[in-house]
């Protein structure tokens, strides 16, 4: 199949690039690097990210007006 491709600058210096490093003609260069972008795998289905929240409320209830209570729950009884 013949067909008229224009490319843009940056990509024609790559595939000239790539025909001096391999040694094969414009054609075969171009249809190398077309078919391995075209046989690379698709990603299928893209997993969607659950957040399962946990509730993060204190298990023990604090008390601020008694420092000495509080030490105790928080360092155990031998905290002095």
């Amino acid at each position: 199949m013949r067909t008229t491709l224009t490319l843009d600058d940056d990509i024609a210096a790559k595939l000239k690039e790539e025909m001096r490093r391999s040694g094969r003609s414009f054609k075969e260069t171009v249809n190398t690097v077309l078919r391995n972008g075209l046989n690379v795998p698709k990603k299928n289905k893209i997993e969607h990210f659950n957040v399962n929240p946990k509730n993060l409320k204190p298990r023990i209830t604090v008390n601020y007006d008694n420092i000495g209570e509080l030490l105790e729950q928080i360092e155990g009884p031998l905290h002095r």
